[in-house]
């Protein structure tokens, strides 16, 4: 059995953790960041407002051209997103602002927002509704004919509402209990009853959000894959040339959103991987801190991620036959484009002026 830890000596624990290990100088009741830290923070908070616009701009453009009704779990991931971009600044703009928590108040901010608690619900949503995507590409693509069957909509609309739940009930449970405030501080996620628990926590974390990810990412993807090459292959030795090109028509739609899904998946794995193997590292035990440069810079990525989500999806939009009406809307918000199309429009006026000009002009023989 772990040895139980009091709640007085707990926070003294905690403490002396963040001074030695966390490299956060204490001064009394107040705690003073580091310049490495403020920078990260302001950083983050310019990367947050990039991807809040960038991620705002495809979600307009989804619900514009009721692409929304027709993509749920896409639609879905675009959401998380964006409200993972606004979590960051709000979050990061409150941690510059570097406040002294007291009472009910503070209590409450610390648990919700200076905790990252909230943020994480996002990140962690986005992450089940990626694997909610895979699944449902996977069973279109490797499972045609079942999946028309039996795939409704109300199922994809399920998996999208679950994927918020699922990870709002997740990280609040850890968040409420692993956090707290002391000497005026948000702690989060640092306080555990045993050392036990947070190494079990920290290889559940890296098992369960990394491992078992990866891999259902390399199966379901390879598998996708060999289906797609598959049928491109038999409609090339034996499809008719009239019906062929609906087919292939078809295939590389599929293909198009299926590549995009690829590279999502394959930037998640590469942005937030390290993050999660420096997280199993702390659990374990070893000298490193939360706040190392290191862990300043592996966040940072991650955080990026989410900003160039929107750049991937518009790419997909812009070249893909499937999301004519999301490209159209984005076309429309290009102020060059609206140039290039009023200077056409405003060719044709004056060439139709200029042919009825010449027309009134001509003589007429009667």
């Amino acid at each position: 059995m772990s040895e139980e830890i009091s709640p007085t000596s707990e926070h003294l624990f905690v403490v002396k953790t963040t001074s030695e290990t966390n490299n956060v100088q204490t001064t009394g009741s107040y705690t003073t960041s580091s310049s490495s830290q403020v920078y990260f923070q302001c950083a983050v908070v310019f990367v947050g407002l990039f991807g809040a616009a960038a991620n705002a701009l495809i979600v307009y453009a989804m619900i514009a051209s009721k692409q929304h009704r027709k993509q749920p779990l896409i639609f879905n991931q675009n959401v998380f997103d964006l409200c993972s971009c606004l979590l960051i600044v709000i979050i990061y703009i409150l941690k510059l602002c570097d406040i002294y928590l007291t009472g009910t108040l503070g209590y409450w901010l610390c648990m919700i927002v200076l905790s990252e608690n909230i943020l994480w619900c996002a990140v962690s949503g986005s992450l089940i509704n990626l694997m909610s995507i895979t699944v449902e590409r996977y069973l279109k693509v490797v499972h045609a004919t079942w999946s028309k069957k039996v795939i409704r909509k109300w199922m994809e609309i399920s998996a999208a509402a679950f994927a918020w739940i699922g990870s709002t009930a997740y990280n609040m449970a850890v968040g409420f209990s692993t956090s707290a405030v002391v000497d005026g501080v948000c702690l989060g996620y640092v306080i555990w009853k045993s050392r036990v628990a947070a190494l079990a926590y920290g290889i559940w974390t890296f098992v369960s959000f990394f491992v078992l990810v990866l891999f259902f990412f390399v199966f379901c993807y390879w598998r996708i894959l060999v289906v797609i090459r598959r049928q491109a292959h038999v409609m090339a030795s034996h499809g008719k040339p009239g019906s062929s090109t609906q087919q292939k028509q078809s295939h590389r739609i599929q293909a198009n959103v299926v590549k995009t899904m690829i590279i999502v998946s394959a930037f998640y794995l590469l942005t937030w991987g390290p993050n999660n193997i420096y997280y199993l590292i702390l659990n374990v035990g070893h000298d490193v801190t939360l706040l190392d440069t290191e862990h300043y810079a592996i966040v940072f990525f991650g955080f990026a991620y989410i900003s160039v989500n929107p750049f991937i999806y518009g790419t997909s939009f812009i070249y893909g036959t499937k999301f004519d009406p999301v490209r159209k809307v984005l076309a429309r918000l290009i102020p060059c484009k609206k140039t290039q199309q009023q200077q056409s429009a405003d060719e044709n006026i004056e060439v139709g002026e200029r042919r009825i000009a010449q027309h009134v002009a001509a003589p007429r023989n009667f």
